[in-house]
């Protein structure tokens, strides 16, 4: 049986994912990363399969591999540069969750709320990463708090935008 019948196999009986948790800000409901774990570990190691979440060159990566031959299969996001240590665990938290969430396919919402709260409300555009804008804005040290009175941004670039700001 290969990894992928495996995971077909893990895929059919997960089935829905009860949100779990509040989010109190936003009004919604998530699952977070430990009831995610509680409802898919037992089901990957029922099928022979190991997951792993390790950090590996500043990336959380999901993997889970097949005990019996060692196939795998992966999904990696890069961390954003943060030196806060309760900001960056909160990242990696997320991202766990999420690239597990991807990897096995799950329907889910983002327990985030922010950035589809801003999508459905604003019509400001989005402002990313490297994009010109960004560099424009870098370049004339425009704040984080000014940048977002005629932008959009995600919370993850917020960040990073901070931290670009900062080593200016």
């Amino acid at each position: 049986m290969t990894i992928y019948n495996k995971l077909a196999a893990v895929k059919k009986e997960i089935g829905a994912i009860s949100k779990d948790e509040t989010n109190p800000f936003f009004k919604s409901k998530y699952f977070d990363i430990n009831g995610l774990l509680r409802h898919t570990e037992p089901l990957l190691q029922k099928n022979g399969l190991l997951l792993l979440q390790p950090i590996i060159n500043g990336e959380v990566v999901s993997q889970i591999i097949d005990i019996d031959n060692g196939d795998s299969v992966t999904s990696s996001i890069a961390l954003p540069n943060i030196e806060d240590p309760q900001r960056i665990g909160g990242c990696v938290s997320y991202y766990r969750r999420y690239t597990l969430q991807s990897l096995l396919s799950l329907q889910a919402e983002d327990d985030d709320a922010n950035s589809a709260s801003q999508a459905v409300k604003s019509t400001k555009p989005w402002i990313n990463e490297g994009d010109n804008t960004w560099k424009a804005a870098l370049a004339k040290g425009i704040t984080l708090a000014k940048l977002r009175e005629h932008y959009s941004i995600s919370n993850v670039n917020a960040a990073k935008y901070e931290d670009a700001i900062k080593a200016i």
